[in-house]
């Protein structure tokens, strides 16, 4: 006979282990460390926003836990309501509709997700939404000037530098920081430094043709 009796158990969280030092379980300590992750700027508003974080039987999070944030992409300011644990992919994709941006493995590990956050490029799926209010975020939407291509994507277009398609906008988004950030003298510095970003297509080879193509029509232009 089970003698197991659900009422007689305690709060799940109470079961839970605790961090040494803390008096958190687990989730809570996480959920501090991801808070702070944020800056001191920020915090109180963030922490206000966190605290009305409710959780029902099942464990998912309800109740208003919701804040400002104001996000400035591809020129123009965007006033969001948003979870202080939104990702800028999902407030991207959710909030603003700028699906350009792709959700891949949601891990940082495929690049698909790659925008560029003040001139730099960083995994949209790995970092929360309001670590970024105040900077220039630039998304695949915003790199042409009206209808004229920005240079990369035009590359792109006349190598073939995609198949699917899907990783294309994260792969552009990079090549462009790269072009940048000077890391395309060589085809292999080239692979070293797109090697963040995956084609499962393996169009690789017209990636690097592209770029170098970019790259060598940019030193004319100067």
């Amino acid at each position: 006979m089970n003698d197991y009796d659900p009422k007689s158990t305690r709060d799940a969280d109470a079961l839970e282990p605790r961090v040494p030092g803390t008096g958190q379980t687990r989730r809570q300590f996480v959920a501090t460390v991801a808070v702070g992750a944020v800056g001191t700027a920020g915090f109180p508003r963030i922490m206000s926003a966190a605290e009305g974080i409710v959780r029902d039987k099942s464990g998912a999070a309800t109740g208003d836990s919701e804040m400002d944030l104001t996000l400035s992409i591809n020129g123009r300011e965007h006033a969001l309501k948003v979870d202080p644990r939104l990702t800028l992919l999902d407030a991207l994709r959710d909030k603003l509709n700028l699906t350009g941006s792709k959700k891949g493995c949601d891990h940082g590990q495929c690049g698909a997700c790659t925008v560029l956050v003040d001139g730099r490029r960083i995994n949209a799926c790995l970092t929360l939404a309001v670590m970024h209010a105040g900077s220039a975020i630039t998304t695949i939407e915003g790199l042409a000037n009206g209808e004229e291509l920005h240079p990369v994507q035009a590359a792109f277009l006349e190598h073939d530098g995609f198949q699917c398609g899907y990783c294309t906008p994260g792969q552009i988004c990079s090549a462009v920081a790269l072009l940048k950030e000077n890391h395309a003298r060589t085809d292999d510095e080239i692979r070293e430094w797109m090697s963040g970003n995956i084609c499962r297509c393996g169009a690789y080879t017209n990636i690097v043709a592209a770029i170098r193509e970019a790259r060598d029509k940019s030193k004319t232009t100067r």
